[in-house]
């Protein structure tokens, strides 16, 4: 094999990561493995697998070989294989998809199997279209079914206890078909952006509902329970509130049943009904799937793409996940016995648009959309080969006959499935590329650090050409910080501004474009947000849904920039509720009396609620936490500053506790056996707690809710580093550590 870069240039970035989330420790916590012992680890462990198809295998030149691209990261395996990989856990897939069929039985049956998997380091999809709609009959006990949504909820809170031992959080996908008759519940199931945290939805488009939306026609809603038809619905009625709820908080996403089903390779052993966490992966259920990526800027050499050595890469990827299905060690018995009989696996890529700039192309260019086809028909077709190779050796995958592969009379493979286009958050930053097949999100952005100091984090290749063209400041690169983007800095050479555009700089039917060319060849789906800007119109994400079905994808997730915040800003009152006329607030007095509560939120920070009070009453609050200067630091202090303005106009305190209780985070916590559920939520409680153990009045007034509209907005902020975290492949990450909201 060719020699790519030179092994482990690893990024501060790529070192944190690693450090908190993949690399042993022992028993007090201790970090006891370098980088290049995880790599080793890893390759270790899955080169042994060679020795049980042939006992004369070198197994110390297999794991030379899988070792190799990992240290010299041109190729990554997903997450759990690089954590669990030769440690006792030994879990090393991704995703799963778990069957949920209508009883009792079977709802908490998965519930409890969701946890096991969510506890191995997974994420897990479901359909909850077999269950009964809300309202329906329950026969055994004479009651009333009370619908999907509320099982959803179940499925949502036994996410949140779990937590994957803060390794990997917990994920899930939740599916409903387009024809089940709680469909309009379930689109706008997570409008008040509090409930559901712990899930991604999509609606499940089919065929016929996307003939009647062309048609303008209505289409029938059937009771999964007795198949009847129970009512009929306008598709652009339904289409127009799924771009609504799409348009406002990223919620919910769309998939394309039939074309899942189309691309099914094993029809003969069931239906795929649903994906993993972030889409990419329509699975059967009980399956699962191991992934793993390419960095395609890494294969760039001197301006030319180095094709010779990108199909060593994929030989080598292909032989490391068909091994990781033999030594992996499955949470479930029936899902280590679908995945050995279809033996799917799922190599991607990552780096493209680092790729492109590489190579001169703006990412919304015919030339970038005609890479895309070329490089992904490449991977794909020697993908297939390397399995066909495998086949020869090895001998089909189990479920081989009566697969697509037979029917056709096509060549024999070991694995149903090769390639997959996934999410790669964490190992795009170890890999130090950009991730997936996304635009650069950000040329520049700061990173808070623990001292409270902003530093600048600047796209590499941006700095290395900003110098080597001589317009690189410091100057400039805080207004790009600021702007986040170049497009309109004269600072920047036109040719340079051309090729570094970002993801907002890009017209969506251009990301979709290059969402299709990807998915052409693909076995199975693509991973990738439609970003839109603020101002795009909610028919500019409906028309979205339309490309994207007409381009052939199997799927869309879109993103209008600042919309989660947006959303909450403007919903919670009428403006006939607004307060009448001027309030002056009364002047703060020299001495005032009070308490101090530490509260421990779910970053693992803790909030400084400070309660203070004059002889008239509370007249202040303030609230402080670490990372002084940081943004959580300063909406806490934001929140502070408004209620203490509240309370010094008279605002009623319990319309002030009313907002601000409540509101949720994507980290809750638990302190003394109660929940925090945000930094508001801790002040909200706080607050509650003081006026009750010193017996204050709580006057009613909701006048209050104007003041409280404005704490809600709080600024997208990782809650580990405090790094303003990016939404990307359908789930908010973290380009500084890490974190990722889907796991």
């Amino acid at each position: 094999m060719s020699q790519g870069r030179a092994a482990l240039e690893l990024s501060s970035n790529a070192v944190t990561v690693l450090e908190r989330r993949y690399l042993k420790r022992d028993e007090t916590g201790v970090v006891t493995e370098t980088s290049e012992d995880l790599f080793w680890r890893v390759a270790k462990h899955v080169a042994q697998v060679d020795a049980a198809y042939d006992p004369s295998a070198d197994v110390s030149a297999t794991a030379e070989l899988f070792n190799r691209p990992m240290a010299n990261l041109e190729f990554l395996p997903n997450s759990p294989t690089l954590m669990n990989a030769g440690r006792s856990l030994g879990q090393l897939s991704a995703c799963f998809v778990l069957p949920i069929d209508d009883s009792m039985e079977s709802i908490f049956e998965s519930v409890k199997n969701a946890a096991l998997i969510h506890q191995s380091g997974g994420g897990t999809g479901f359909s909850f279209s077999r269950l009964r709609p809300k309202g329906d009959v329950v026969k055994s006990t004479g009651g009333i079914a009370s619908g999907p949504i509320s099982f959803m909820e179940v499925f949502d809170a036994a996410t949140e206890a779990i937590k994957q031992g803060g390794a990997r959080r917990g994920a899930n996908m939740a599916v409903i078909r387009v024809d089940h008759p709680d469909v309009m519940d379930f689109i706008t199931s997570k409008m008040d952006g509090h409930t559901l945290n712990n899930f991604n939805i999509s609606v499940g488009l089919t065929a016929e509902f996307m003939e009647a939306l062309k048609r303008d026609a209505t289409y029938a809603l059937v009771n999964p329970r007795s198949g009847e038809v129970v009512k009929r619905l306008r598709a652009s009625a339904v289409m127009h509130k799924i771009a609504e709820m799409a348009w406002k908080n990223g919620d919910p996403g769309v998939i394309f049943l039939d074309r899942l089903n189309e691309a099914n390779p094993t029809p003969q052993i069931g239906e795929i009904e649903s994906t993993n966490p972030c889409g990419e992966q329509p699975l059967l259920p009980f399956e699962s799937c191991n992934l793993g990526s390419i960095d395609l800027s890494g294969m760039v050499v001197d301006g030319q793409f180095d094709y010779e050595h990108l199909g060593e890469i994929v030989d080598c990827a292909v032989h490391f996940l068909d091994n990781i299905i033999d030594c992996n060690r499955y949470p479930l018995p029936q899902i280590r016995d679908m995945t050995l009989g279809n033996r799917k696996i799922g190599l991607g890529v990552m780096g493209f648009a680092d790729m492109l700039i590489r190579m001169g192309t703006p990412y919304d260019s015919e030339q970038a959309v005609s890479m895309a086809e070329e490089v992904m028909c490449f991977v794909q077709e020697r993908a297939k080969q390397a399995s066909a190779q495998l086949a020869e050796q090895r001998g089909v995958f189990p479920n081989f006959r009566g697969s697509t592969y037979d029917a056709d009379g096509g060549r024999k493979m070991r694995n149903a499935t090769v390639t997959t286009l996934a999410p790669t958050g964490s190992i795009s930053i170890i890999a130090g590329t950009s991730s997936g097949i996304e635009p650069i999100f950000a040329l520049v952005y700061r990173r808070h650090v623990l001292d409270g100091d902003s530093l600048l984090e600047v796209n590499a290749i941006f700095e290395e050409v900003a110098r080597r063209e001589g317009f690189y400041s410091q100057e400039l690169m805080k207004k790009v910080a600021e702007a986040g983007s170049v497009q309109q800095m004269d600072e920047v050479p036109l040719e340079m501004r051309r090729v570094f555009v970002t993801a907002h700089d890009i017209a969506p039917e251009w990301h979709i474009r290059v969402q299709a060319a990807f998915q052409k060849y693909t076995d199975n789906a693509v991973s990738k947000t439609i970003n839109f800007p603020h101002d795009a119109s909610r028919q500019d994400v409906e028309n979205a849904y339309l490309m994207a079905y007409d381009a052939k994808c199997k799927g869309l997730t879109v993103y209008r920039d600042g919309s989660r915040a947006a959303q909450v800003l403007t919903t919670g009152i009428a403006s006939t509720e607004r307060p009448r006329g001027t309030r002056v607030p009364r002047a703060r007095p020299t001495v005032t009396q009070g308490v101090t509560e530490k509260i421990t939120v779910g970053c693992g920070q803790s909030i400084y609620v400070t309660i203070n009070e004059d002889q008239n009453g509370l007249i202040e609050v303030f609230a402080t936490m670490g990372k002084s200067g940081g943004c959580m630091a300063s909406q806490s202090e934001a929140i502070g500053r408004l209620i203490s303005l509240g309370l010094r106009s008279g605002i009623g305190i319990d319309g002030i506790i009313k907002q601000l209780e409540g509101i949720r985070c994507p980290a809750p916590a638990w302190q003394e056996g109660n929940i925090i559920l945000s930094c508001a939520d801790a002040i909200g409680k706080a607050m509650h707690r003081y006026v009750s153990d010193n017996g204050t009045d709580m006057v009613s007034s909701f006048t209050g809710d104007m003041v409280a509209r404005n704490l809600l907005g709080m600024c997208p902020e990782c809650p580990d580093c405090g790094t303003m975290v990016e939404f990307i492949e359908g789930c908010l990450r973290c380009p500084s550590c890490g974190y990722s909201q889907c796991g």
